[in-house]
């Protein structure tokens, strides 16, 4: 089994244990075409989640209700808390791994979250409404400022997050509708050897369009594991016929041994506006020798003809400012800037503190983004945010208009959200070894995987590969989907 982009679980001591488990690489599994489970004249494209939460709450005396308004009430916490991993040790298993690549490591399933890949990937959603307000801004560079925040925030549910995502298997999707937000996203696992995910969100105003694929790179060095996220992401902006581009930072999980996991993020963003020229160079510092720069980001915005216009600085874990680069030095040299405690606008605590902001703030300094508080429980629930405990919920009806490849179907998942370790372990070698059959038979065979919702292309604005969307899915047409649950 191979990994994809994970974080590992704090360990207590080097003596820990590993109860049945070890280290298997196995060059691994794909899927072969199935049925879908629908009638061939079944027509969904005109269907919707909230019109099946409505029928489903008609025909069943025992379903889940909407609130009286009408709007579906998302789940605040998941069925059951974090599993245990207090008996298990990684470095039991990594040892023996040192400067490889990672990919090829099955690991035992307790180190796992209950989510895919796939879904952590709808986490660059989570901000959307920094997306939003981008297409409102008449000015280039304040597009610019909004943008580079979204690209920041888009990290920062990684912090604390020490489960790993399970493997999407090959042909496995997830897709999200939020009509609050206004978007919808869909992702497919286009590629298993390499991992590949792509992904592609639209503006159900047709306001943007934001999309990309991922292929990422991990590697064990001893006392961290570095993951390299390969792949470009890209938001258009199609009111003002704009396209930005970018690529993910560095992402490093420390004290792999023994002592608490800590996760740091670093390495140059650049994000360009290929229609305007103009460009912002984010600096995700590393931690350095005491600490001091943890957390931090700091980079400028400069135009076509190379002139600073803003400077940009916080945390990936907090929130980020912009200010004017004159008055950036002027405080530099002064040293005025304050730390401020803040409350995040907009958000209910629900009996969480407050956010303290470490971030010193520059006098004339305008707030572009600060993070929500996370749940009170969320450290009992994998470090998960409120928008992350609703991903793997299955909403009454949903699962009749879902593709049958849809990551909430997968039955190791559910039983690991339910606290099922056993049932999870069990579905887990399941699926895999079904996924092992299915490219054994493709390879006798002499059949190529074909993928269903992405193709591979050139990026219209970079001219490098990548997974195009090819459109359709909302359309609700599974025939040609892969059975791989």
């Amino acid at each position: 089994m191979e990994a994809e982009p994970w974080i590992l679980p704090e360990q207590d001591e080097l003596s820990m244990t590993l109860h049945n488990s070890a280290v298997t690489m196995n060059s691994e599994e794909e899927f072969y075409d199935a049925e879908t489970g629908l009638e061939s004249g079944d027509d969904l494209s005109d269907v919707s989640f909230k019109d099946a939460l409505v029928n489903d709450c008609k025909d069943s005396s025992n379903a889940i209700r909407p609130q009286d308004n009408g709007v579906w009430e998302r789940r605040k916490t998941l069925p059951a808390p974090m599993i245990s991993r207090s008996d298990y040790s990684v470095w039991g298993i990594l040892k023996k791994c040192v400067g490889m690549d990672l990919s090829k490591i099955t690991m035992p399933i307790v180190f796992n979250e209950p989510l895919s890949f796939l879904q952590r990937m709808s986490e660059y959603m989570q901000h959307t409404h920094l997306i939003h307000k981008a297409c409102t801004l008449s000015d280039s560079i304040d597009r610019m400022q909004v943008v580079a925040a979204f690209a920041v925030s888009s990290v920062a549910s990684q912090l604390d997050r020490t489960g790993k995502p399970f493997n999407p298997l090959l042909g496995e999707t997830y897709e999200l509708t939020r009509e609050d937000e206004g978007y919808r996203f869909i992702t497919e696992q286009v590629s298993h050897h390499p991992p590949i995910s792509a992904f592609h969100a639209q503006s159900l105003k047709q306001e943007f369009e934001f999309h990309g694929s991922i292929h990422p790179k991990l590697k064990f060095w001893g006392k961290s594991v570095e993951a390299e996220p390969k792949g470009t992401m890209t938001l258009e902006l199609l009111k003002h016929k704009e396209a930005y581009t970018w690529t993910n930072p560095f992402c490093c999980v420390h004290n792999i041994i023994m002592g608490k996991l800590w996760i740091e993020q670093y390495g140059t963003v650049e994000i360009e506006n290929h229609h305007t020229g103009d460009r912002c160079v984010l600096n995700f510092k590393p931690c350095g020798l005491f600490g001091k720069e943890l957390h931090k980001v700091e980079g400028h915005i400069q135009d076509k003809s190379k002139k600073k216009r803003r400077v940009l600085y916080g945390k990936w874990t907090e929130c980020m400012y912009s200010v004017d680069p004159k008055m950036y030095e002027a405080s530099k040299n002064k040293g005025d800037a304050k730390i401020k405690t803040q409350q995040c606008a907009g958000e209910e605590t629900e009996g969480g503190p407050e956010v303290q902001e470490t971030v010193a703030v520059i006098p004339g300094s305008a707030l572009l983004w600060r993070i929500a508080p996370r749940p009170p429980d969320s450290e009992q629930m994998y470090n998960f945010t409120r928008f992350t405990m609703t991903l793997n919920e299955l909403e009454p009806g949903m699962e009749r208009l879902l593709a049958p490849t849809d990551c909430r179907l997968r039955p190791d998942i559910r039983a690991m959200e339910n606290g099922d370790l056993d049932t999870a372990h069990v579905e887990k070698d399941r699926l895999e070894e079904k996924q092992r059959v299915g490219r054994k038979e493709r390879s006798n065979a002499e059949e190529e995987w074909l993928t269903r919702w992405f193709q591979l292309g050139s990026n219209h604005h970079t001219g490098a590969q990548d997974w195009l969307y090819k459109g359709k899915y909302f359309d609700r047409n599974y025939t040609n989907c892969p059975n791989i649950y």
